[in-house]
């Protein structure tokens, strides 16, 4: 990956910018840690009328808007997207894809030849589907592997960001890689235990384990459970009836979920 992304245009090394819009400190923070790491350029983008209400406010002002199919109105951005290679695209999951700002810049701005790295913060997931969309969106752009976190697990980033970019090629330095999961097998009552400690009383996931495997991660182990996706009140009946969870268990610490893939 280094060599297709750093060494593919001879001589000439690609101009990155990380360009993210953040309604709270978590995008800002992955961001930072991106532009650091990369030395790059970045970029905030901004609305006109930002989301500063409470976090109701903005559930229903957002809803009111998807509804319609109404993107914010956006501060102009500065950098000039033409002279850039790699563009990082950051933003919080909201309904389970890319949040209105951002894809409001998607809807406006044509990244054609660009190769774009999404990253995301969110309550249970959403990095799978978010890029998707951003696919469909820009299908003349490049859309590579992306990062994405739960909210809840920012002491995380550092370390997995530093993974991800060197994973990916994006700087250089030792790195263990994953191995593959292997073929999952019915879950035990101890694994189903370990599910319900780390799904715990999140309210968006409610859901019963069936199938899982597992591979050692430095410090610890990580699941990927299939579950049943059960019932929940309010919830429109077109969910998913299986989901994927991630779990982590690392040495001497509770068993937390990553993330979901619906």
């Amino acid at each position: 990956m280094a060599t297709l992304l750093f060494s593919a245009c001879g001589p000439k090394t690609p101009k990155v910018l990380v360009l993210y819009y953040s309604q709270t400190d978590h995008t800002r923070t992955v961001a930072q840690e991106i532009q650091k790491a990369l030395g790059a350029d970045i970029e905030e983008v901004l609305c006109v009328k930002p989301y500063d209400g409470t976090y109701q406010e903005t559930v229903n002002r957002a809803g009111e808007e998807r509804a319609k199919g109404i993107f914010p109105e956006l501060e102009p951005i500065k950098a000039d997207l033409s002279q850039y290679d790699i563009i990082f695209l950051g933003y919080p999951v909201w309904y389970g894809t890319i949040s209105l700002p951002m894809a409001g810049l998607v809807e406006r701005v044509d990244f054609a030849g660009k190769k774009l790295v999404p990253f995301c913060t969110f309550g249970s997931g959403g990095l799978q589907t978010s890029a998707a969309e951003l696919a469909v969106k820009e299908p003349n752009a490049t859309v590579l592997p992306g990062y994405g976190v739960r909210a809840a697990r920012m002491d995380a980033v550092p370390a997995e960001v530093d993974y991800f970019l060197k994973s990916n090629g994006y700087i250089k330095g030792e790195f263990t890689p994953l191995e593959e999961f292997p073929e999952p097998e019915v879950v035990s009552e101890e694994q189903a235990a370990l599910f319900d400690a780390a799904v715990g009383d999140y309210p968006m996931i409610r859901a019963k384990a069936t199938m899982v495997a597992c591979r050692p991660v430095s410090g610890g182990t990580e699941y990927k459970f299939t579950a049943e996706n059960l019932p929940r009140e309010g919830v429109p009946q077109f969910s998913p009836s299986e989901i994927t969870v991630y779990v982590l268990v690392e040495d001497g610490k509770a068993p937390v979920f990553t993330q979901v893939v619906r």
